[in-house]
């Protein structure tokens, strides 16, 4: 699959080719099989349950994660000393999105990634023997323990203290966590605390630890039937063998496990958005308003198509971020001989492709569940339909694993940080970009085609970098205090990055020549992408050069993105007849 040491964010710079991927149609037998099963079990042992569960009957649910442990959803990324199936990292991601019920979800995201993966990344063979294991059968339910009353998305300026005992023998730790998944069911929480209040450090605390005490359940908007609590430390005891990975380096682990969390979230999101998109096309082809079923109505399809190449897209580069991903850590020994700052080297090299899935995925679904509210009609807004819930369930993720706001200020920051760094040559590729968009601004309008949309592609891409490499010349170094320019920038990356994986699969996969729904999906992707691309092109120019001087430039982009646009009507409408003829999104793993 291309090169064997791929950089995170190479891919803006230079064409990608379709075998370079990692798509749904290389999904292995093991990976088919594993999600059939645990497809069945849902249907016919949670779903009759899913009443109870949503009351926040917390017994119930820790048998019913019992139950997910014994078919091995918790064993997919630990390796084999421990129990765990040592699987490649697609496996997870294929959980993840199987496993996409908001409650459920959840539970089970809080356990096998926050809760497990720093012990299994980073913990000691001691500490890895001693948890693991259990873990995996599910006796014992993990939690992370990150977030407090005062410090949220500013991860770093956490209060809970930690002081070591004279002889260093345990660390006594005080402190509060707020909102905490899994809270009122875990015995084992990851949790951050300061040694001597200034050293960001990770420790794994049993629940039953004295001192250790776990808040009410909090009522939440949605996913009602996960378990959400505060943490309050009094003076815990912590031996010191119980400190994960190095004192004053735990921003390393938290952050770096978050980047996994990113991409399993968006992973879920898929999962959601195809149960949505079934549900809601059942209802349009059942429903029927002046003698004729909704679903055969112009502007349902128009809904179903965005909602079904939205959802393409973010398939689309959920699994090629985790191809990715899996390259990286196959790089890295995963049975305890690694070092530590291997391992985490590994997880960040892609940490932009983790945040900008996060990112699209979580609006992907929040733009589905509300357009399925809206075919619902007035049956969206009652509870007793599928759409009430999959709307409240979904706002979430939005705010988990970092608030959108805060991962497009990581995205295009993190690039940013790469190119200053000389790690990425980011800044050579930005000015030729911005050779070529000067020269775009004066010369003929380039040919368009809405046959290619690769060409339409590279095309972003030049205007992306040419964008940056404005922003960098006008502001310097404080580019980095401009959130708004950051933001509009990441958008950008975000589109390119969206675009090229629903292309570059549809290419891998026969859809070059137009023929087929991957095809007419990318084609329409591309078309439809650019209004709001140009829109954020536009913002950053005038930010950087003023609306009087920003002229010449803006041409520039308009010229280089003029393209003979994607019919309107029929585009979207051929897309919502194969959705309709499907049932659904049919594309990758079926919908549960």
């Amino acid at each position: 699959m291309g090169a064997p040491h791929p950089v995170g964010g190479q891919w803006l710079l230079e064409p990608s080719l379709p075998g370079d991927v990692y798509t749904p149609e290389r999904f292995t037998d093991e990976h088919r099989l594993m999600a059939r099963s645990v497809r069945t079990w849902l249907q016919h042992e949670v779903e009759p349950v899913d009443a109870r569960l949503e009351e926040k009957d917390l017994s119930l649910l820790k048998s019913v994660l019992r139950k997910a442990a014994d078919l091995g959803v918790f064993a997919a990324d630990v390796p084999a000393d421990y129990g765990g199936l040592e699987s490649d990292r697609i496996m997870g991601l294929v959980l993840a999105e199987t496993i996409s019920r908001g409650s459920l979800s959840s539970s089970v995201g809080a356990h096998v990634t926050i809760g497990m993966l720093p012990i299994v990344f980073f913990g000691t063979p001691a500490q890895r023997a001693r948890y693991l294991p259990r873990m995996v059968t599910g006796e014992l339910i993990g939690a992370y323990a990150l977030t407090e009353p005062t410090a949220g998305s500013d991860a770093l300026s956490i209060r809970t203290r930690a002081v070591p005992e004279p002889g260093g023998a345990a660390y006594r730790i005080s402190g509060t966590k707020q909102f905490i998944t899994n809270g009122g069911i875990a015995d084992v929480f990851i949790l951050y605390a300061k040694v001597d209040g200034t050293q960001f450090t990770c420790f794994i605390i049993d629940r039953e630890t004295p001192g250790f005490a776990v808040g009410p359940e909090e009522h939440k908007l949605g996913i009602t039937g996960s378990s959400t609590t505060s943490l309050f430390l009094d003076d815990v005891r912590v031996p010191r063998d119980r400190v994960l990975g190095e004192i004053g380096r735990g921003h390393t682990i938290a952050f770096n496990i978050l980047n996994v969390g990113r991409l399993k979230l968006a992973a879920g999101c898929v999962g959601a958005a195809k149960h949505a998109l079934r549900h809601a096309v059942a209802y349009a082809q059942e429903r029927s308003q002046f003698g004729h079923p909704i679903a055969s109505f112009g502007l349902i399809r128009q809904k179903l198509a965005a909602m079904a190449t939205r959802l393409y897209l973010a398939e689309s580069m959920v699994y090629r971020a985790g191809g990715l991903l899996d390259r990286a850590l196959g790089r890295v020994d995963r049975d305890g001989d690694a070092e530590p700052k291997d391992v985490a080297g590994a997880l960040e090299e892609h940490a932009p492709e983790c945040a900008i899935n996060k990112v699209f995925a979580s609006e992907m679904l929040d733009l589905v569940v509300d357009e399925m509210v809206q075919i619902y009609g007035g049956s969206g807004f009652i509870e007793s339909y599928p759409a009430a819930r999959a709307y409240r369930d979904a706002r979430i993720n939005r705010l988990y694993e970092g608030t959108n706001e805060i991962n497009r200020l990581l995205i295009s920051g993190q690039l940013l940080r790469r190119a200053a760094g000389g790690r990425l040559p980011l800044l050579d590729a930005a000015r030729h970009a911005a050779d070529t968009l000067g020269q775009a601004a004066t010369g003929p309008t380039p040919p368009g085609g809405e046959s290619d949309p690769a060409d339409v592609l590279s095309r972003m891409k030049t205007v992306a970098l040419a964008c940056l490499g404005r922003a960098i010349e006008r502001f310097g170094k404080e580019v980095t205090e401009q959130q708004e320019v950051l933001a509009w920038l990441s958008d950008l990356i975000i589109t390119v990055f969206a675009v090229e994986s629903g292309v570059l699969r549809a290419r891998q996969n026969g859809g070059a020549s137009g023929d087929g729904l991957m095809a007419r999906i990318g084609a329409l992707a591309a078309a439809e992408a650019l209004p709001s691309f140009a829109d954020a092109a536009a913002r950053i120019v005038v930010a950087a050069e003023g609306t009087a001087g920003a002229r010449q430039t803006l041409a520039g982009v308009q010229r280089l993105l003029a393209t003979t646009p994607v019919d309107p009507v029929a585009g979207p409408r051929a897309v919502a007849e194969s959705v309709l003829e499907m049932g659904g999104y049919r594309l990758g793993l079926p919908a549960v």
